[in-house]
This record gives structure tokens, sequence and C-alpha cells, in this order.
């Protein structure tokens, strides 16, 4: 069942504009020596003035310009407990190794409806998934590379799914029906949390690897609601899902599902079969609603991708999402709404 959680206020303090960004550097689908998960074991529980200097956020706007939003952070509980990690036994499987446990999705019919027709592409390459009628939850580094705005995020634009249309409704023979083409949108503003940046944590942190872009003209499209991510234990076989586009499989709608492997505070670590492209889908759940026994798919967490981590001197890799905690589905649920009052129970 689907818990519903008292959800902290993020609260806007200031706004200041800033130099516009240069858009120079390159966009990295893989990311190496990123805090792991020894690592994240040894992280401090941030402070009430750390939150609100990693939940202050950027926004850019299409027109290149940039502001700094600080906030206040209201009615956060900080977790004694720290970054613990629950372990259980790895699977040692790394991107794809051994039988593929992809899906492509062709059938049109599924394709165009829900949960698959909420996948989106990211003009720089990467996924994402639509969370409203204007906005898409997608992955910080597919925009940001810790220091500066990425090529291409200066004129991002957003693909959603429409099947072609193969003129007057006949199919060629030795043609594919129901392969996806893309109706692009221009985006108009993305907001990043400063916790992403490299000046404020030192180096990139994985546990803020998320954005939301605002879309120039609303979609008619049915979207996924934001979830708070539940333990390990209370996922039904701790069961996680996503589809996106995998770089592997040009124009196709890959989904897979798989169970996570460990978990910290902020983090999923999980072995789901994966390819560059998927980076920043929306992960989720499917629960039952409290006192009803209709279920919902919600979405709980953001694919960060394949990632290198330095433990104990030695690279590891691993697949990573970044958890949707109280915290951040405030900011969230704050930046789609840019209120705090439709985000008071997650």
């Amino acid at each position: 069942t689907w818990h519903l959680k008292k959800i902290p206020q993020i609260v806007r303090e200031r706004t200041f504009s800033l130099d516009s960004p240069k858009f120079e550097a390159k966009a990295k689908l893989e990311l190496n020596s990123v805090c792991g998960i020894e690592c994240q074991r040894k992280l401090p529980v941030p402070s009430l003035s750390d939150l609100k200097n990693l939940l202050s956020y950027e926004t850019v706007f299409e027109n290149g310009t940039r502001t700094l939003t600080e906030v206040n952070v209201l009615g956060a509980a900080l977790d004694p407990a720290g970054n613990t990690t629950t372990r259980r036994p790895l699977r040692k499987k790394r991107q794809i190794y051994g039988t593929d446990s992809r899906f492509s999705i062709y059938d049109k019919r599924f394709m165009t409806n829900f949960p698959f027709n909420t996948a989106v592409k990211i003009s720089t390459g990467c996924s994402g998934i639509l969370v409203s009628p204007k906005h898409v939850l997608t992955a910080a580094h597919c925009l940001h590379n810790g220091k500066d705005y990425v090529k291409g995020s200066k004129r991002l634009r957003v693909g959603l799914m429409k099947t072609k249309s193969r003129g007057n409704g006949r199919k060629r023979k030795g043609t594919s029906d129901g392969m996806p083409s893309f109706q692009w949108t221009r985006v108009k503003s993305t907001h990043i949390p400063k916790g992403w940046f490299k000046g404020v944590s030192g180096d990139i942190a994985l546990d803020y690897d998320y954005a939301v872009l605002e879309l120039k003209r609303p979609h008619k499209r049915k979207y996924m609601e934001l979830g708070i991510s539940p333990t390990i234990k209370m996922m039904p076989g701790s069961m996680i899902h996503f589809s996106g586009f995998d770089n592997d499989r040009s124009g196709q709608l890959v989904y897979r599902f798989c169970s996570i492997s460990d978990e910290s505070n902020d983090l999923f670590y999980q072995y789901c079969d994966a390819e560059p492209g998927s980076t920043g889908s929306g992960i989720y759940l499917r629960l039952k609603e409290p006192n009803k026994k209709k279920w919902k798919r919600k979405i709980i967490a953001v694919y960060s991708g394949h990632q290198w981590v330095d433990i104990n001197g030695e690279q590891q890799d691993y697949n990573v999402a970044v958890r949707i905690t109280p915290l951040k589905y405030a900011q969230i649920c704050f930046w789609i709404h840019g209120n705090d009052e439709n985000c008071t129970q997650g």
C-alpha cells in the first residue's frame, strides 16, 4: 500500500540573477569516480543549513538567462541514522551481461497508452518521464556536468512518442508498423538542485542527480504522479520498473524490471539491464491506494545510469537510481506547482 507521509515544506526565500551559462560542457551518459555504496555509508547527516544550501536551485530559461533561488526548509525530519544501507546479496551483472532481460515495446496500443506513453526522449540523448501536463523529470547530468550546462541544453527539446502513420493508413510490405516517432516540444525552463553542482559538494553528488523541465506547450497525455520511495522491504518482490530509449535500440521504447540489490537513504543500487540513453527514466512501482482496491503506479526514483565507482581503491560498477525522499518530493512538487499547498501529502 502507498503510505501517506507528511511532507516538509520548501519555501522560496530570494531569487538572484546569475550570468548566462556557457553551454560548453560535453554530455556524459556515464559518470566516473562518484560516491559509491561504501562512501554513502560514511556520509554525515546534512544539517538544516546544509539542506537549505543543497536544495536551493538554479533555473535556466530558453533565452539563456539564469537565476538562483534560495529556499528555506520547514518541518524536515533529520534522520539520526545517517545514510544506512540495507545489504542484500549482490548479483554481479553490469549493463548487459548474459541474457538480456529488456523488452522492446512495438505494439502501438501499449506504446501510446499509460504507463509507456509517459516516457519521453530528451534532445541531449537521455530519457525522462511526464510528471504533469507541462513538466518532465529527468537526471541532472543529462543537462549539466557539475560545472557547466551541456552543449545542446540551451535549445533543449523533449520528444513525446507518437506512432508513425504510413500514408493513407496502409501498411507497406516489409515495413514494421508502430515504430515510434517523436513530436518535439521546446523546453521553457529547467530547474536543477544546487546539491548537484561541484562547487557546493566538492564533487558531483549522485543524491541530487535529478532535474525538472518545464515545457513551452502543455500536452494532453496521461502523466505519472510522484510517490515517496518506500524501502526495499515495502516493495512487492522488491521489484522496480522503468522504460526509456536505450542507445543500442534506436527508435525503440525499451522496458525492463528487476529487483533492487541495495539501498541507502538517497539511492537504490540495482542491476537492471540498461544501456546509455535510458538515463533519466522515471522508475516506478505499482501499489494499492490506501482504503481502496485500486492499484496505482507512481514514480519513486530517477534512473541515474551505469556508474563506475572507486571502492577501497578498486573500480567497481553498478546501476544506480536517485530515490524520491520526502524532501525531494517537496522540491519537485514545488517546481511543478509553484507553491507547496499541493504538496503536503506524499
